[in-house]
């Protein structure tokens, strides 16, 4: 039985719900507004944090370039670094003096031949009864032909003043995107130039934000970064280079023109994961269809054939003593950096998934899990 003396009130249940009831304490809420206010300017400043990032990529690649140059010519780190630029420099005049022209005269002649080809790729379905039915779609919506568009009184004229107005504004975007996109290459450049001449004191202030009892482990995982994103970048340089000289050789023995600067698109375009080859392909197949549906549709073939040996032996092989990045993990990557940050983030997705995949697995199965990594996942040695 209860005890008498007990007090009525210790059994009330709302007595005992008000007394469970806490403030919350002051630095609960002061961090929960840090953070949300850390995801913000992080969500505000992503193209400069993306670019800083690129410039980190850079940076490596000649710390690494300039380690293997101290190493068997035994000069300063510094001189090696000057030395690699100059010896890239170097390399992009010659290409300049002896290629420049010949690409220069293929890509003007590749610019000219693409409306040529999309004209006829139009004519085509226009004449097919796939594109008579999407035309039919299209004009249920509303559309007004454009025989019934030219009768209308004054059409003529506003649509010659259209026509002047869209040309002017894809021309100014156009300048705009290309000064910009210089201009951020050259801050790329520059970045990348004093992180790769002087990394320590970058290195320090990172470590120097990591509590005392844990900047070793910090400075290995930092490390580990590095030696991995190096072997991406290099492996991902020599998969661009193979697909270059792939296709322009291709292209070359099934008789296509502008060989050359199909060869170098592809190569470029080849950095970019899963979306590069369409667009490598797509102007190639185009103006090959100039020649005969014939050479467009071997064109598609080669492309089909080349990304298949790339993905399934050139590309395995090569990543296999490099980062390691499941595809799957590099799709999603690409499309979520994708639509969080457009083309800039699709571009970096790749090794941004590579120190995503690390941190995960040091400071989360490692570090919280307490779970072993197989000797495979290890961090490898410095080799620069």
């Amino acid at each position: 039985m209860p005890d008498a003396r007990e007090p009525i009130e210790a059994h009330d249940p709302s007595a005992s719900l008000t007394v469970s009831r806490r403030p919350v304490p002051l630095p609960t809420i002061l961090t929960t507004f840090a953070v949300a206010i850390t995801f913000v300017v992080i969500w505000k400043l992503s193209f400069v944090l993306l670019m800083g990032f690129a410039a980190i990529l850079l940076a490596i690649a000649l710390h690494k370039t300039a380690g293997y140059v101290t190493r068997y010519l035994k000069i300063s780190r510094n001189i090696s670094v000057f030395l690699v630029i100059g010896i890239v420099l170097l390399a992009v005049i010659l290409l300049i003096i002896n290629a420049g022209p010949q690409i220069t005269q293929q890509m003007r002649q590749l610019f000219a031949a693409i409306p040529e080809a999309w004209q006829q790729v139009t004519d085509w379905i226009n004449s097919s009864a796939i594109g008579n039915f999407l035309f039919e779609r299209t004009t249920e919506g509303g559309a007004t032909p454009p025989d019934q568009r030219s009768g209308q009184t004054g059409g003529g004229m506003r649509a010659t003043a259209e026509s002047f107005t869209g040309i002017f504004g894809v021309v100014r975007g156009t300048v705009n995107a290309v000064i910009g996109g210089v201009a951020n290459l050259v801050l790329v450049c520059i970045t990348a130039i004093f992180l790769a001449l002087h990394p320590k004191p970058y290195i320090d202030g990172v470590l120097r934000l990591v509590p005392i009892g844990h900047r070793d482990e910090a400075h290995d995982i930092m490390r580990e970064i590095g030696d991995k994103l190096w072997s991406w970048l290099a492996g991902q340089s020599i998969d661009m280079l193979i697909v270059a000289a792939m296709t322009g050789l291709g292209l070359w023995l099934l008789g296509i023109p502008l060989a050359l600067v199909l060869g170098i698109i592809a190569g470029l375009t080849n950095a970019i994961p899963f979306i590069g080859p369409f667009l490598a392909g797509i102007p190639a197949v185009l103006f090959s269809l100039t020649q005969g549906p014939r050479d467009a549709f071997y064109v598609l073939l080669l492309f089909i054939a080349i990304q298949q040996v790339e993905g399934n032996v050139i590309m395995p092989l090569i990543q296999r003593r490099a980062a390691g990045l499941p595809p799957v993990m590099t799709i999603f990557g690409v499309i979520g950096f994708g639509v969080l940050f457009g083309l800039p983030g699709i571009l970096v997705a790749a090794p941004l998934m590579v120190v995503a995949m690390i941190l995960v697995q040091r400071l989360y199965i490692e570090g919280v899990l307490g779970d072993e990594l197989p000797d495979d996942h290890q961090p490898q040695a410095d080799q620069g």
